[in-house]
């Protein structure tokens, strides 16, 4: 008897280790969208769900992520599967879910591209760098120097490089990808949180943590022209390619949420683009 309760309090304290080292968090929301004038008749009103969770477990210097959509009635969908560890100086990461990169929108990517891959990170004794090289023989330089972050990736195709800082209270951040270039500019006066783009986009944001107002305007958007995958690697001239991009005007949002004391948060959206509302109601656990 003395050994099965022994036997019995091991196997309980295994299991409570196991369960401790995995972490449980996730997110609903419910959003209903008048759809204002950009709707048909028929179609004047939607309803949208939206639920994920996503399970973390740890063990030592080794991490899995793994998350989930669960709305709907199709099932539970896979968004994501990472495993990392890390043995001294080096950290090995792994994405093992291919997730869709395709999309119908305007400037999505044209051509299907496979996003499993390992990556294997250094950390470097030169000016706290990190050295990164995947699987797709992407090499990658970032780090932090005198305030400033700078990363660059080698890659065929177009090489990627970004860079942020905080410079007398405004925070300043630009990317290069293959010779375009786009920054942004962030900023605090009287309260207000300022950011402008180089898309000539400008988003103000009011009120304190919890109850606040953030209004976004958007330029005018040029057409583009489609970019053809020379590749279905990625690694030609255009990469994965690009779908065109229609034009359209300039639009405003403004957005108003709060935090409720039962945990949940509401907030109303209009659009000026086909004068919609839309009110959602969300939790986070």
């Amino acid at each position: 008897m003395k050994k099965l309760i022994a036997l019995f309090a091991a196997s309980t304290v295994a299991s409570t280790a196991a369960v401790a080292g995995i972490a449980l968090s996730g997110t609903a929301s419910v959003s209903y969208d008048d759809n204002g004038s950009g709707a048909a008749a028929a179609n004047a009103s939607a309803t949208t769900y939206d639920a994920d969770i996503s399970l973390v477990g740890t063990t030592g210097s080794t991490t899995f992520t793994y998350s989930m959509d669960v709305e709907g009635n199709a099932g539970p969908n896979t968004t994501a599967a990472d495993m990392s560890t890390t043995i001294g100086p080096v950290t090995i990461a792994a994405d093992m879910h291919d997730e869709t990169s395709l999309t119908t929108a305007t400037g999505g990517q044209e051509v299907e591209s496979v996003d499993t891959g390992v990556t294997v990170s250094l950390d470097a004794p030169i000016g706290d760098a990190t050295i990164g090289l995947d699987n797709s023989g992407n090499v990658s330089v970032s780090g932090t120097w005198s305030g400033v972050t700078l990363s660059h990736t080698i890659k065929d195709g177009s090489d990627t490089t970004t860079g942020s800082a905080s410079i007398a209270g405004m925070d300043v951040s630009i990317t290069n990808d293959g010779g375009s270039s786009t920054w942004s500019l962030g900023t605090t006066v009287s309260g207000v949180d300022l950011t402008l783009a180089s898309s000539k986009a400008i988003t103000a944001a009011f009120g304190l943590s919890g109850n606040t107002m953030t209004i976004s305007h958007t330029a005018d958007r040029a057409s583009a022209a489609a970019k053809v995958a020379t590749s279905t690697n990625g690694d030609g001239a255009n990469g994965y390619g690009k779908n065109s991009v229609a034009s359209k005007g300039s639009f405003t949002t403004v957005a108003i949420s709060r935090d409720l004391t039962s945990g949940a948060a509401l907030s109303a959206t209009y659009d000026s683009s086909n004068e919609s509302l839309t009110l959602k109601a969300s939790v986070a656990f």
